[in-house]
């Protein structure tokens, strides 16, 4: 597992959560280049990134690990850490090539959860002119079966329950009868 954190404290932090959930052999990067270093000579299982704002050196290197790391170390599965979770860095985490962005303080449930979920995801990689990584989409399987909770929802879902059965909907009103004399 690589950890990249230019700060003390949070890569003492990183470290106490990973081995905490059973991480045995950590490469502790302080640097950039000692990340590049580590994923130029040894394969990667998984890697955790700080973002290193306000530069984003961070950004940058999941960048170069899909773009110029040989196999299988560009295919990394990769966490970003970050303090600061304005949307523009969220788009950043995502478009340079990161799985996941977890926002600190890093609860070590979340750390797990983000660990499995990126485990059992499998999501594809790309390989674009502009974007290199995993999918960036999420399946949309759209609303859950039955009627939502909103008031609409359950509108629809009574007009369509009427129209199966001939009822005209509730805001036509059905024509007049005719007698047989008219």
């Amino acid at each position: 597992m690589l950890l990249l954190d230019d700060t003390p404290m949070g890569m003492s932090i990183l470290v106490q959560i990973v081995t905490g959930l059973g991480a045995k052999h950590l490469y502790r990067c302080t640097s950039v280049e000692a990340a590049k270093d580590v994923a130029m000579t040894a394969e990667i299982d998984l890697a955790i990134v700080d973002a290193m704002a306000p530069e984003g050196k961070g950004y940058d290197f999941v960048e170069w690990l899909r773009r110029e790391a040989s196999e299988p170390n560009c295919y990394t599965p990769t966490l970003i850490t970050t303090a600061h979770t304005p949307a523009s860095d969220i788009v950043r985490a995502r478009d340079c090539g990161g799985h996941f962005i977890i926002k600190k303080p890093i609860a070590p449930i979340v750390m797990l959860e983000r660990i499995i979920w990126v485990a059992k995801a499998g999501r594809p990689f790309l390989f674009t002119g502009t974007y290199v990584g995993p999918d960036r989409r999420f399946r949309d399987d759209g609303p859950p079966d039955g009627i939502g909770r909103r008031r609409e929802d359950q509108q629809k879902a009574a007009e369509a329950e009427a129209h199966a059965v001939g009822a005209p909907p509730p805001d036509e009103e059905a024509p007049p009868e005719r007698s047989a004399a008219s």
